[in-house]
């Protein structure tokens, strides 16, 4: 290659003796691979989760080759592509429309792709050394090319893939730049500040700028050391002489000065390259595994709220059709313990079915004062539909709407009861099967709190009269 030597990649790769380091990658390995292979999401969970698995996958590829990747940031027209092109000593990143191409620059396979990625795309040249890994360089649109919004999830996406961030300036930073810079230190990944240009300014400017760049703009986010001053593209003025003996001056591309830049990188791989590779998988799990979480136990709330929401009407109807008192409170019974039993395989803690109703007799103990109420409320109303379902026929039909009307006031007081049954037992298995550090009591009394016990109760009545009015 012509300016960044095989060997040199070869000492940034391969390069990592440190024993500790070695044991530290290995282990970064396997708990992404376990990871990976025990999700605990069912199939109809794994749906819409595909790019998160997806990226898990690609990290642990990442590990597993070795692959090490540097990502470039700047606005339109700072020099982030030519930067790339000094550090490889060929032009691979190109300006404008690019699609998909390979080029292999003395016997050395770089291969370049571009990928759409948050409505965005990006350049993506990736050196592959037999043995020992591969190292990828990223080139990301303008940040002025997008919008803030677009920006954020760009950075987000391809930063917090990324071992190393190179940020390029071209003078002193704009608003628009902070910014952008701010939301790339968020993501907490070893980061480079690139002053590009530099051979526009003179000397004295030059440095005013740096000084200025250091210790008023970056300050809190960069030590001097994380920045650096290259001129990936110098226009140098050179005299020439035409043919009519007449000289003339012209500025034309000279060679790129990259060195402090190219060394700051390698000393980085070099030094921390594994280290990086092994904490930035970590990081990177840690937070998909959070957003893996949130999203299994969102996706199992809302089918728990259906389930329930099913149970409850099913059981307000149940006790309410039905007219033999103590048949009535039975069949109630019988659905909150298959509320239970389907809400245990729901969240992948199957119950058996005497587990399920001693499960449901202690958040029935633990309703305390309010249950018993409800209960003994119950009980009667159970007692007063039947008399009044015995008479029907003695009364030529006069005693049907009173019957109606304790049957759906008990129906929707059943109903009630299952969703306060059904939200405990939730409770309970979101929490791995255990009622955490409080007591059951505590739990399920917060849940009948937060009820809107009259909304439910009324919007239960109107069903259930719905259901059972006379044809």
């Amino acid at each position: 290659m012509a300016d960044w030597s095989k060997a040199d990649l070869e000492g940034a790769i391969a390069n990592f003796s440190d024993i500790q380091t070695e044991i530290n990658y290995q282990h970064a390995q396997e708990i992404v691979r376990h990871v990976l292979q025990h999700l605990d999401l069912t199939q109809t969970e794994q749906q819409g989760l595909e790019e998160e698995i997806d990226q898990l996958s690609q990290m642990l590829d990442k590990l597993e080759r070795t692959r090490l990747q540097i990502a470039v940031f700047g606005l339109v027209g700072r020099g982030k592509s030519s930067i790339l092109n000094a550090l490889l000593g060929e032009e691979i990143f190109q300006t404008g429309a690019i699609h998909g191409v390979t080029t292999d620059i003395h016997q050395v396979p770089w291969t370049l792709q571009t990928e759409a990625i948050a409505n965005s795309e990006i350049q993506r040249a990736t050196f592959f050394q037999q043995g020992q890994g591969c190292l990828e360089l990223i080139d990301t649109p303008g940040i002025d090319e997008v919008n803030g919004e677009t920006r954020e999830q760009l950075a987000k996406l391809v930063a917090k893939q990324m071992d190393l961030l190179l940020f390029v300036v071209a003078g002193d930073m704009s608003r628009v730049e902070f910014d952008a810079l701010s939301q790339l230190r968020d993501v907490g990944k070893p980061m480079i500040l690139v002053f590009n240009k530099v051979d526009q300014y003179p000397q004295a400017d030059r440095e005013l700028i740096y000084q200025t760049i250091c210790d008023r703009r970056v300050k809190e986010l960069l030590s001097p050391d994380e920045i650096v001053m290259v001129s990936a593209a110098p226009l140098v003025t050179k005299i020439i002489t035409d043919a009519a003996g007449q000289r003339q001056l012209i500025r034309e591309r000279g060679p790129a000065n990259i060195g402090g830049l190219k060394l700051k990188i390698l000393e980085i791989l070099d030094r921390e390259g594994k280290a990086l590779l092994a904490l930035n998988s970590m990081l990177f799990v840690d937070q998909l595994q959070n957003q893996l979480a949130q999203r299994k136990l969102l996706l199992r709330a809302e089918a728990a709220t259906r389930l329930i929401e099913q149970a409850m009407v099913t059981k307000a109807v149940a006790v309410a059709l039905n007219p033999v008192t103590v048949v009535d409170v039975f069949s109630g019974a019988v659905v909150d313990v298959a509320l239970i039993i389907r809400l245990a395989q729901w969240y992948g803690l199957p119950l058996k079915h005497q587990e399920a109703i001693a499960l449901l007799q202690k958040i029935v103990l633990s309703m305390g004062g309010v249950s018993l109420g409800e209960l003994l409320a119950h009980l009667g109303l159970s007692s007063l539909k039947t008399l009044l379902g015995v008479s029907l026929p003695l009364a030529g039909g006069l005693s049907a709407l009173p019957y109606l009307s304790v049957a759906v006031t008990q129906g929707a007081i059943a109903g009630l009861t299952t969703q306060i049954i059904g939200k405990s037992t939730q409770a309970y298995l979101a929490n791995g099967g255990s009622w955490g550090d409080s007591d059951p009591k505590v739990v399920v009394q917060n849940i009948i709190d937060s009820l809107d016990q009259d909304s439910i109760l009324h919007r239960l009545r109107q069903e259930l009269t719905a259901k059972l009015q006379p044809q």
